[in-house]
């Protein structure tokens, strides 16, 4: 049973009616970005064509109006996400951006030589390579948990992991190469009576999922735009604000300031004070959009039709000769990774995308996860709130063919 109108939502969509080499598009791709409804993109061209301005700064009406849009979009992600405040709501450019923030303010102040940071085997290089930079400037110690073949994260191992240096547990809450769930809650408040800092990469959850960081108790959580049905070039960091007013600023400019003179400047109060220069408004406002969207659907109702579709599609492809799934964790979601014997994951998604069905071939910027699972790539099918049952059959007929070509 359908837990919302699929064929609805679907039609929100414009990308959909496009073809490619005369066959209807299969987008299964969102969990590198996700396409845009026609609500996302109609509320950021009225922004454009009617309401731009830049924003905070401007003493006539159509800023003080551009100013409000974009700090609606400000309030919806707090609603979004159950923040305690909006100050806690940062804009930036992604995910990467947002992660890289911590690790350089948060980091550099708090965390010395021999503090450690714990992330685990399945990380996004954006929550690999900002540690790893921390940890060539400052001495601290990276820590790396492992995960078991079916890429579910190892617990007992992971809490092994934790000592009196630990600092800092960043990992993610969605894994977008084997899309495994995390049990983000119980690391969390074992991260808290312990004292230790926690940073969430939701970049692959909050499409699919349902999240209060209250609830979760994290310190910091992030994610992008992008993969959330809205625009590129829109990130969010939430933070308590108790830290985020100790750590010091990310970049300097305008915005972020009180006063500049040549001797002293003071620092804006939260959120500017971490959004220096003029944002992105208009990015913003197709966020606010965006979140509008999944929310008259509802998450939970989103999370549901997912799963389904997922354990839909989980037992199609496992059933095809010659195909082996990657990532089969006792809770996942959303991403479905395989390889096919004797067929590089590129030559598969080559012969998809003429049958006009995009899929993710590659290393999904986790190579750790491929050195893990001994390869150099996999094909990745990934789900939308637009995804029905006939895009997974499409996908398993058009496997029929590879097999045909490749043997």
């Amino acid at each position: 049973m359908s837990h919302y109108d699929v064929e609805a939502v679907r039609a929100d969509f414009p990308i959909l009616r496009e073809k490619m080499y005369g066959k209807d598009l299969v987008f299964l791709d969102s969990a590198a970005s996700a396409q845009k409804p026609r609500q996302v993109i109609e509320a950021m061209v009225n922004a454009y064509e009617t309401g731009y301005a830049n924003v905070h700064r401007g003493a006539y009406r159509l800023s003080a109006l551009a100013t409000d849009s974009f700090e609606a979009a400000r309030g919806k992600v707090r609603k979004f996400l159950n923040a305690a405040s909006e100050k806690e709501i940062i804009f930036t450019r992604n995910g990467t951006e947002s992660i890289n923030l911590v690790a350089a303010t948060y980091g550099r102040k708090f965390l010395s030589a021999g503090d450690e940071v714990v992330i685990t085997h399945m990380e996004h290089h954006s929550n690999i390579v900002p540690w790893q930079l921390l940890r060539d400037e400052k001495d601290i110690v990276l820590k790396v948990a492992p995960i078991d073949d079916q890429g579910n994260l190892l617990m007992p191992e992971f809490m092994d992991l934790i000592g009196e240096r630990t600092k800092m547990i960043a990992i993610t809450h969605v894994s977008n190469a084997l899309g495994t769930v995390v049990p983000v809650h119980e690391i969390c408040q074992m991260a808290r009576e312990r004292g230790i800092a926690t940073l969430l990469d939701g970049c692959q959850a909050v499409p699919h999922l349902p999240v209060d960081v209250q609830d979760i108790g994290c310190d910091f959580y992030v994610f992008s735009g992008h993969k959330l049905y809205g625009p590129s070039g829109i990130g969010v960091l939430y933070g308590r604000s108790d830290l985020l007013n100790a750590m010091p600023p990310y970049m300097g400019g305008g915005e972020m300031i009180k006063s500049v003179t040549f001797d002293k400047t003071t620092f804006a109060e939260l959120p500017h004070k971490f959004e220096a220069g003029t944002p992105n408004i208009v990015g913003a406002i197709g966020l606010g959009a965006a979140i509008d969207y999944v929310s008259a659907i509802g998450m939970d109702n989103i999370a549901a039709e997912e799963d389904e579709l997922l354990a839909y599609g989980m037992d199609r492809l496992s059933q095809v000769p010659g195909l082996t799934l990657v990532g089969t964790a006792q809770r996942k979601t959303a991403v479905m990774s395989f390889l096919m014997d004797g067929v590089h994951a590129h030559d598969v998604g080559t012969v998809l995308d003429s049958e006009g069905i995009a899929v993710r071939a590659g290393h999904h910027c986790a190579q750790p996860v491929m050195d893990r699972y001994g390869v150099p790539a996999t094909a990745r099918a990934s789900l939308g709130v637009h995804t029905n049952h006939g895009d997974i059959d499409r996908l398993v007929d058009a496997l029929g063919k590879v097999r045909e070509l490749f043997g």
